[in-house]
């Protein structure tokens, strides 16, 4: 599990109430329920209000994912791939037919498996990136809920301190509790602020990252399956899809090969 997310979104919640607290005041001044209510409620509510009923309800999922994903090193795709395509070239493509059933990469697999049924290079290329183009405005879809929310939480927090200056001004009757009174009304713009940048924005991000990797991975994938199919040699196969890593995966991969060769 990649905790890049956790650690973020935590720690900096961490260095806010901190600082609360070293310049003497108090956390409990700025965890108000109706400031914490509108900010929250009304960003939901308002990016529900943009979109549609479905990116709503996944919201709970797309948080998982954003907090609990798991980023896989490409290499040990990579190499996944090129065993793959040393037993086509030494047995035939028929038989993956039983390696399919054990590959683990739903993505693979499904391409795999397609190559075996004998389905049309040009067509599996199309399939296959029909899908990825697929999974890539479903994604987007995911994160934009976020960035709106990260978008619509100032604003919201602005008008909870309106409405507490509103309740302020209709009791200058009472100075008593006029400190305590405006101190309260610009809780609200705290939290949004807060909530946009230190929660809904880094979530949209991280999402729109997980999004892209994955892609990457899957353009990997097809690149990989097409050459299985074609039958290319698996020292080629090798040195082509290293060639699509970033350069620090790749060196990685060379020299976990050639270390493998040593042995």
């Amino acid at each position: 599990m990649d905790i890049s997310t956790i650690v973020g979104v935590v720690a900096s919640l961490a260095i806010v109430f901190t600082v609360q607290i070293l310049e003497g005041g108090s956390p409990a001044s700025i965890l108000l329920i109706p400031s914490m209510l509108l900010v929250f409620g009304g960003a939901f509510m308002a990016g529900m209000a943009g979109g549609v009923l479905k990116d709503a309800t996944g919201i709970g999922k797309q948080m998982q994912k954003a907090f609990l994903a798991k980023v896989t090193p490409p290499t040990k795709l990579v190499d996944n791939i090129v065993k793959l395509a040393e037993r086509a070239r030494r047995e035939g493509l028929l038989a993956l037919e039983d390696a399919v059933k054990t590959v683990e990469h739903p993505f693979l697999k499904r391409g795999l498996q397609l190559a075996i049924d004998g389905t049309d290079p040009e067509e599996l290329h199309d399939i296959l990136h029909a899908e990825i183009a697929a999974k890539k405005k479903a994604d987007k879809a995911g994160s934009k809920l976020f960035e709106n929310m990260g978008g619509y939480a100032p604003t919201i927090g602005i008008i909870g301190t309106v409405m507490g200056l509103v309740h302020v001004l209709a009791n200058l009757s009472k100075p008593a509790g006029l400190g305590e009174s405006i101190s309260a009304a610009f809780v609200a713009t705290l939290w949004g602020v807060l909530t946009a940048n230190l929660i809904w924005l880094p979530i949209a991000s991280r999402l729109s990252r997980l999004s892209a990797v994955e892609a990457e991975e899957m353009e990997l994938v097809v690149d990989g399956v097409l050459a299985i199919q074609a039958g290319s040699n698996p020292r080629l196969v090798a040195q082509k899809l290293r060639s699509l890593l970033p350069p620090d995966e790749a060196k990685k991969a060379e020299a976990a090969a050639n270390t493998k060769k040593a042995a």
